[in-house]
């Protein structure tokens, strides 16, 4: 592709992007399954271009704002918004001349239609300035939505600005080593056989850390299930579960199964994991993920609801559940740039009353001396210590088991928790943003919601 039609490329799939629901990754899959023709190295600069644009994009609109040129008829939005977050990508970012962009967009096959009097002028505006300004307020210059900005100084004070700044960084790829299947050193090794450098992460014990974006489903070691693509962050919340052999155990919210996999690979495939969701889709299609992992103790059953009518009838079974939340996904925003964009202050209440819903729910399946494990991928107090405080307050037969005693249990090595819960972050911890808190059921339950029902067969658990 020449580097016009690569430009057009990524204007279009910028417009996918902000067109749909979508994630980004899952659009730009479909975008390039549309469009195969388009080769790897090609397909390689469009993203890169593209996750340029979402990871600056509150930079890029405040030059847009600034430096386009009166609308036409006096309207207040750019024609076309995300041709002009481009030209500023490549004036501001790669430091393209106005001229080299309009030899770009010159309307040949497959490539841009020329700029306009507008867009030249704005490119020519933009020529020699830097993509920071010090007009910009926190918001654009963090790149993060300006109503979120409270909850996000009140959770890190001091610390605000620099946590903010990790989060602009690009996230490492990382591993989890299928321990059913190989050792750490094994996996390394085989990696290493097909020329990908690895090395183990500092927290997870199973983790490794790779640089760039191999394509790593067309490694043998991955397609013979040696190894799964899971942050490490995410790594530690399954790790804490601290699911043994012969236990039972739901992975309440358990998605495409990433979590389930590793309390699998803990349990040494004994004993039974129910992975429940309410998106009956995604955890159908974790069924090729657990064959290539050699997974073979896991239920995968949807939900209709959180209070799915299978929850009563399993209430009081269960030694350990896992309540992974959905949540504002704030600790992610390094993986997922346009996630950030899609949030609202109505998702975070809703999400919150649905977090809150969950727990209550969930909360029934475990038996006593059993526990419940809540983790979100979220920054925020509001989903996390405030929603295990609220839900410590009103169910006292549950109590918080400092996550330093299960991680000194489970992993065995100097825990980077300082409270009852653990908080990772990009900035202390390289990882994704991750919240974990344990709680244990002490007495028995006293209500009929929390006894084991007698008619359950359990083979159907």
């Amino acid at each position: 592709m020449t580097p016009g039609a690569r430009i057009q490329a990524a204007i279009e799939l910028l417009s996918a992007i902000h067109a749909g629901a979508a994630p980004a990754d899952r659009a730009a899959a479909a975008f390039f399954r549309a469009r195969r023709y388009i080769g790897g190295s090609d397909r390689r600069a469009v993203l890169d271009a593209v996750y340029a644009v979402l990871r600056h994009m509150a930079k890029l609109d405040w030059w847009i704002d600034r430096a386009y040129p009166e609308r036409p008829e006096g309207g207040q939005e750019v024609p076309d918004i995300e041709r002009a977050r481009v030209i500023a990508k490549l004036v501001l970012i790669d430091h393209w001349t106005a001229d080299k962009v309009a030899g770009s967009f010159d309307g040949g096959q497959y490539r841009p239609k020329p700029l306009n009097r507008s867009e030249r002028s704005f490119a020519k505006e933009m020529e020699g300035a830097d993509l920071r300004h010090g007009e910009q307020p926190k918001w654009v210059r963090f790149e993060f939505p300006a109503w979120i900005e409270p909850y996000l100084i009140s959770q890190f004070g001091p610390n605000f600005e620099r946590e903010m700044a990790a989060q602009l960084e690009e996230a490492a790829t990382d591993l989890r080593t299928n321990s059913l299947k190989a050792t750490r050193e094994e996996a390394i090794a085989a990696l290493r056989n097909e020329g990908i450098d690895s090395a183990p992460t500092p927290l997870s014990p199973l983790g490794l850390r790779i640089s760039g974006r191999p394509p790593l489903a067309n490694l043998k070691c991955f397609q013979d299930g040696l190894i799964e693509v899971q942050d490490e962050g995410s790594q530690l919340a399954a790790l804490l579960v601290d699911a043994r052999p012969g236990q039972r155990v739901v992975d309440f919210c358990a998605g495409a199964g990433g979590k389930t996999l590793a309390i699998a690979a803990a349990m040494k495939n004994k004993g039974k994991i129910v992975a429940c969701d309410t998106l009956k889709g995604r955890v159908e299609r974790a069924g090729e993920r657990l064959k290539r992992a050699g997974a073979f103790n896991v239920e995968r059953r949807g939900l209709e609801s959180e209070r799915d009518p299978w929850v009563k009838r399993h209430a009081g079974t269960f030694d350990r559940v896992l309540v992974d939340a959905p949540c504002s996904g704030a600790g992610t925003w390094r993986r997922n740039p346009d996630a950030k964009w899609r949030l609202s202050p109505d998702d975070l209440t809703r999400l919150t009353a649905l977090q809150k819903s969950i727990l209550d729910s969930a909360q029934r399946l475990v038996k006593p001396g059993g526990r419940l494990i809540y983790a979100t991928c979220s920054l925020l107090a509001q989903e996390n210590d405030q929603q295990v405080e609220a839900f410590l307050a009103n169910h006292p037969d549950f109590a918080a088991v400092p996550v330093a005693d299960v991680w000194q249990q489970v992993i065995a090595t100097d825990c980077p928790a300082r409270e009852a819960t653990l908080s990772l972050t990009p900035l202390r911890h390289g990882t994704d943003g991750f919240f974990v808190a344990v709680m244990e059921r002490r007495k028995a339950a006293s209500n009929p919601d929390q006894a084991p029902d007698p008619a359950v067969d359990d083979s159907e658990a």
